[in-house]
């Protein structure tokens, strides 16, 4: 019964075992995972020590499906990290899976499926980093960075590096007022990583900078996207060309060496010299090699007869370029003129028969050309040692022009010199006319003619006399004859009479404008007025000689009234009034008036003073007189006012008519 049992049971377990192998040899092979990986949007590392995984899985059997993930965590050295876990729930992704710190993790993970059965191992790495790296040293420019020069970014690498190693780098700009090269205080992401090659991307053009200072802030980023803290580099960028001044060029032609300066202005870098790599202010003449002076000045001599260019130019301290006072791109060229050589100067061939005083002279100058403003014809007498005399002289370009009043100078020869300029100032003389024989001329050129001239009107009754007088308002008739020294008559020509009145007349001189007949003879009429002096002139030609008549005089007398208030002055009764007036014309009185001095007389005896009293401003005096001798009883007066002549006075002495009072 016992080996039967015995049987039995081995009999039972081999069935049993068949069974199982049969059901095993039907049934399909556990779930598989596949492509077990983290997900991660920034590469293998990440900052996070939470690791999110998905996967995929083949083949999907409906009979004995997965109902479990399990998985185990192994540390950067290859020992688990803690048991296996099992996690029922999604079978697509796990979230939330951590890692005790930075380092390089492995996990391994499978399906349990319903039937109990464990699917072949997958895993993965699980890279964590979360330490920030070193600070990186970006390198500020030694100087300023010009238009023409590129701003280059070169960063020195951090000292050391984490875990994850040196993705690459951030970097902002700014002006100086703070920015940030990531939004996230610790993180950058693989896009704000402007530099994302490694360690070695350590170079960035930055392209054209606003000028001014501007500011670099630069990290370092790890391989987990985690930045260093912020370093910084300067750049100082000026983008404006120096301007440059020239002073010291002629506006016009110059006589000589001239001496031009250059000085340069740069508001940003500036012009200090700092040696040969430093700012220059540069000068080139005529096209040659330039000279160059450090800093903000230069200066050069331009020599020699010509037109000379000149280009000027700098150099700032951040290398920019500049021409001329705009800071252009191009040479600017200045043109200084010199003309070292004097001109060439004659007087014309010949006198002009119809001119002879007309004086001319010729400059010439193949260079600069003659000057349109400057030169001076003078004249001397021959052989004298006196400096000549400056003629007035109009200039014009090429030509010196001036009239020699002959009728000035006595008879003899004179010499005459011309002085000419070129526009650069070169002076030249000149005496010499045009065929090489000295300019030279003999006075007279003109005619000469003389004017005879008196008192007598028409018929020149009074010509030898040389004064007249005449009563207060009277006229009198002027006149003369203009001829040549040969006696010849010279008819129509204009002839100024002019007169000259005496102190204290209301006018000073009057001119008469008369033309001579056919004889040669001429009048004037003399309106009346003070007393004058009178001149006849011919004012000449150019081929007759001017000529002034004799200085006559016309005297006027003064002109005086007197009244008696009664014909008959009563002795010892009330007084008679004399009184009158002197006629004043245009002229004023003296200060104090008129002297006016009454005198009388009686049958017999001469004329005797009395009283002498002023007249006032019109002219008018009044003198009350009163008789108390008896022995004027019957006695026939004539009493008579005189006035005297005064300095200041244009009229000679007079005499009023008398007037007669009889005593009682």
């Amino acid at each position: 019964m016992k080996l039967r049992a015995t049987s039995l049971a081995l009999t039972l377990l081999t069935v049993a075992a068949l069974a199982a192998a049969g059901a095993a040899a039907s049934s399909p092979e556990p779930v598989r995972m596949t492509n077990l990986s983290v997900v991660s949007a920034e590469g293998e590392w990440q900052a996070d020590d939470r690791f999110d995984l998905v996967w995929g899985q083949e083949p999907a059997d409906p009979t004995y499906p997965p109902v479990a993930v399990d998985y185990q965590l192994y540390s950067p050295g290859g020992a688990a990290v803690g048991p296996v876990v099992r996690r029922a729930g999604s079978l697509t992704h796990m979230g939330g899976l951590r890692v005790p710190g930075p380092g390089i993790y492995t996990v391994e993970a499978w399906f349990e499926d319903s039937a109990g059965r464990f699917g072949p191992r997958e895993s993965t790495t699980l890279r964590f980093d979360n330490s920030p790296p070193p600070p990186p040293r970006p390198l500020s420019p030694a100087g300023w960075i010009g238009a023409d020069q590129p701003a280059v970014l070169r960063i020195g690498h951090p000292d050391g590096a984490p875990p994850s190693g040196i993705r690459g780098y951030a970097f902002s700009l700014d002006e100086g007022g703070g920015s940030y090269p990531c939004i996230r205080p610790t993180v950058c992401t693989v896009a704000e990583t402007d530099l994302a090659n490694g360690v070695g991307d350590d170079e960035a053009l930055l392209g054209p900078l606003p000028e001014g200072t501007t500011v670099a802030r630069v990290v370092a980023v790890s391989g987990a996207g985690v930045r260093s803290s912020v370093a910084t580099a300067v750049f100082k960028v000026d983008a404006t060309r120096p301007m440059v001044s020239l002073s010291g060029v002629p506006n016009g032609w110059a006589a000589g060496p001239v001496r031009v300066r250059a000085t340069a202005r740069d508001e940003t870098s500036g012009m200090a010299a700092a040696g040969p790599a430093g700012p220059f202010t540069g000068i080139a003449l005529d096209g040659g090699a330039p000279a160059v002076t450090l800093g903000d000045t230069g200066t050069a001599v331009v020599a020699g007869s010509g037109l000379h260019p000149v280009a000027y130019f700098a150099r700032d301290a951040a290398g920019n370029i500049g021409f001329g006072p705009t800071g252009a791109t191009n040479p600017v060229l200045a043109v200084v003129q010199i003309d070292e050589d004097a001109p060439r100067v004659r007087f014309a061939a010949a006198q002009d028969p119809s001119e002879p005083e007309r004086i001319e002279a010729t400059v010439a100058d193949p260079l600069s050309g003659p000057s349109p403003s400057r030169g001076q014809i003078a004249v001397r007498a021959v052989g004298s040692k006196a400096r000549f005399q400056p003629l007035p002289t109009t200039v014009a370009t090429g030509r010196l022009r001036a009239v020699w009043d002959s009728d000035s100078y006595p008879p003899g020869k004179y010499e005459f010199l011309a002085t000419g300029f070129d526009a650069a100032g070169n002076a030249a003389v000149g005496s010499d006319r045009e065929r090489g024989a000295r300019m030279i001329l003999v006075n007279p050129l003109k005619t000469p003619v003389r004017i005879e001239s008196g008192f007598g009107g028409r018929h020149l009754r009074w010509l030898h006399h040389t004064a007249r007088t005449v009563r207060y308002g009277r006229g009198v008739r002027f006149g003369g004859r203009l001829r040549t020294m040969s006696g010849a008559p010279l008819a129509d020509r204009e002839i100024l009479v002019t007169e000259y009145f005496d102190a204290g007349s209301g006018a000073t001189t009057r001119t008469i404008r008369t033309r001579t007949a056919a004889d040669g003879s001429f009048t004037a009429w003399l309106a009346p007025g003070p007393s004058r002096r009178v001149v006849a002139s011919f004012a000449g030609t150019k081929l007759l000689s001017r000529a002034s008549g004799r200085t006559t005089r016309l005297s006027v007398l003064a002109a005086v009234r007197l009244r008696a208030s009664s014909a008959v002055a009563r002795i010892g009764r009330a007084p008679v009034v004399f009184s009158g007036q002197v006629a004043l014309g245009d002229a004023a009185p003296p200060r104090g008036g008129l002297q006016v001095e009454l005198q009388f007389r009686y049958p017999g005896a001469e004329w005797s003073e009395f009283r002498t009293v002023q007249t006032d401003a019109r002219g008018h005096f009044r003198y009350p007189y009163s008789f108390s001798d008896d022995d004027s009883r019957g006695v026939r007066f004539q009493f008579r006012a005189f006035v005297a002549a005064a300095a200041d006075w244009p009229y000679g002495a007079a005499y009023s008519r008398p007037v007669f009072v009889t005593g009682l």
